[in-house]
């Protein structure tokens, strides 16, 4: 079974957006000078941040792939 590039790039997209979507629920959790799982408020926003610009990057590249396999 060969998976397709644009496929892994899918499924790699997925799996950081759902740690980027938990980074933020535990940003939201700690509030204000607390933490959540011995992060800070701001360490979990900024691990959200990144963790969705990867996810982002990932489906753009998701993409590409799956135009240049169409064009094979």
């Amino acid at each position: 079974t060969n998976m397709k590039k644009s496929s892994i790039m899918h499924w790699i997209a997925r799996i950081v957006g759902i740690w980027g979507g938990l980074a933020l629920i535990g940003a939201w959790i700690a509030g204000e000078g607390g933490t959540a799982l011995g992060f800070s408020q701001q360490h979990l926003y900024n691990d959200a941040i990144v963790l969705i610009l990867i996810s982002i990057s990932a489906l753009v590249c998701a993409m590409v792939y799956l135009q240049q396999e169409k064009s094979q």
